[in-house]
């Protein structure tokens, strides 16, 4: 098989010292499928790269053709099948959410334009770095050649998350577990949505409300369980998830390339057009999704109770209102 393109932006970063692995040893796109890495990093990060080039080499993995690392787009982004774009400004101490929208604008806009200009047309882009959706809404408007659909961001582990705590409550394993729903921005207005889901107790499929059978919980601590755990693991790890991140890009991006499995959905955040959830167009907003042949589709007709509305609805407010800051700086920038 020829070897697919595949980019890594922020690859001196702690996300992608977990995410090349799993990807160069083939648990993305199957054992049979040879790579190349394309590392991407800014200019002060290149010798640290060169480190993870060496230890890259060190694997010594039959399916990594070759290791190309740069700090320049035109290098970067040429003749890419997929982009994983993990590198953004991240939010400092006492930085408004507005702040860390500006700087990440220009990034994104940059890695756009980039896009456009040197990858394939069939390119698959998945944004990473935080605030995702909003800056994978400014890529993929930079970006006008490459269909809006080709573009997603990463609630996967949201979706992770979810599963794991139903899954911890119940006593049975992640797999056990499917059809849970992340809707909306992967920020703390997220909706974790289990209305949908099902969960295997003893070999008997049931609906995950009827297997808790403890609605509090489920409308309050899961939810906000879910919505705060990339807080709670900063302040204990002292770092942010990077081992669960990489996790789930690896889940998002195999699911893109090999299809979801026959009755179940995952959820990623994708452009909302033509959606059926009364959600407004032109946001960057998580969905359940279905995938064939590198497509995805809306799951259809599910029915939404009041709860859900209102919470959905929360999310989606506050994504119109990052896109309305981020297309300011966007003309600006």
């Amino acid at each position: 098989a020829e070897p697919i393109r595949v980019l890594v932006t922020g690859a001196a970063g702690q996300i992608a010292y977990s995410l090349l692995y799993s990807i160069a040893k083939g648990d993305v796109f199957g054992k049979e499928q040879p790579l190349i890495l394309v590392l991407l990093d800014i200019t002060p990060m290149m010798t640290v790269l060169e480190g993870v080039v060496m230890e890259l080499q060190d694997c010594a993995l039959p399916l990594l053709r070759e290791v190309i690392s740069t700090d320049k787009e035109e290098i970067a982004f040429k003749d890419l099948d997929i982009a994983i774009l993990v590198g953004s400004m991240p939010r400092r101490e006492g930085m408004e959410r507005k702040d860390l929208l500006k700087a990440n604008v220009k990034i994104f806009k940059s890695q756009g334009a980039a896009l456009d200009k040197y990858a394939k047309k069939t390119v698959k882009v998945v944004v990473v770095g935080n605030p995702a959706n909003t800056n994978c809404l400014i890529a993929s408007k930079s970006a006008p050649s490459i269909p809006k659909e080709n573009f997603s961001c990463l609630t996967r582990l949201d979706h992770n998350r979810a599963k794991s705590q139903i899954a911890l409550k119940l006593g049975v394993t992640a797999n056990d577990v499917k059809n849970v729903i992340i809707w909306g921005n992967h920020s703390s207005t997220q909706y974790p949505d289990v209305n949908h889901a099902k969960v295997n107790v003893k070999g008997k499929e049931v609906g995950v409300y009827e297997a808790i059978k403890d609605d509090s919980w489920l409308k309050g601590d899961f939810i906000l369980t879910v919505q705060q755990r990339g807080a709670a693991v900063i302040k204990a790890r002292k770092l942010s998830s990077a081992m669960s991140a990489a996790k789930a890009i690896c889940d998002h991006v195999r699911d893109i390339w090999f299809g979801t499995p026959v009755g179940e959905f995952v959820s990623m955040g994708v452009i909302s057009d033509g959606n059926s959830y009364g959600v407004p167009e032109d946001l960057l907003y998580s969905f359940p999704v279905v995938i064939k042949d590198k497509t995805w589709k809306f799951v259809e007709g599910l029915p939404i109770n009041d709860f859900s509305r209102e919470k959905m609805d929360l999310t989606a407010k506050e994504l119109s209102e990052e896109k309305e800051t981020a297309v300011e700086f966007l003309s600006s920038a």
